[in-house]
């Protein structure tokens, strides 16, 4: 079985994540997780420094371009390294990894730099199933988690757009010409 369609894999720095994405998507860009990478590098730095390193890695991020995030990066590995080396190494590691929502529309960037629409609807699903407590069977357990899932599929699709049709328009879905906005079967037969 092999999963179409996918143009970026979003996750933390989770080394079996990192690794199920090269063998599932193989040459799928990725994207760190900004919120994860911000809590790893201010776990490097003493509780009064965190205010400056955040502040240094938000204005990297706040780039208009790619290019410029790069080199606002580099300029921040470079102030950073001095006061905090392991702040830095772990920055200067990741800087192709955490930018790489850069590469796609910037009208996407707020809804792929990060996990937390994930993290949204995982927590979702544990407050309804935590009502439930415990489930006759496996079989209840799916079916409420799977409608679970279908509602917000619908909503992501329908009520609240995720993205607009106009912004998917931007990218090319397959890399092959086909229009955004046709539709995919989201797993075929391998």
């Amino acid at each position: 079985m092999r999963v179409r369609g996918v143009r970026l894999v979003i996750s933390d720095a989770h080394a079996g994540l990192k690794a199920a994405r090269q063998s599932v998507f193989n040459a799928v860009p990725w994207q760190r997780c900004r919120v994860h990478f911000m809590r790893n590098v201010l776990c490097r730095v003493k509780r009064e420094a965190q205010g400056f390193v955040s502040a240094t890695l938000r204005h990297v991020f706040d780039q208009p371009t790619l290019k410029e995030a790069r080199a606002a990066m580099r300029d921040a590995v470079t102030l950073l390294k001095e006061k905090y080396p392991s702040a830095a190494t772990t920055v200067e590691d990741a800087v192709e990894d955490v930018l790489a929502f850069k590469g796609f529309p910037s009208q996407h960037w707020r809804q792929i730099h990060s996990t937390n629409p994930l993290e949204r609807l995982n927590k979702e699903v544990r407050r309804r199933t935590d009502v439930v407590g415990i489930f006759p069977s496996d079989a209840s357990a799916l079916r409420l988690i799977t409608m679970l899932l279908v509602e917000q599929n619908d909503e992501w699709a329908v009520g609240r757009r995720y993205f607009s049709l106009e912004s998917l328009a931007a990218l090319d879905v397959l890399g092959r010409g086909t229009a955004a906005t046709e539709a995919l079967p989201a797993v075929e037969a391998a």
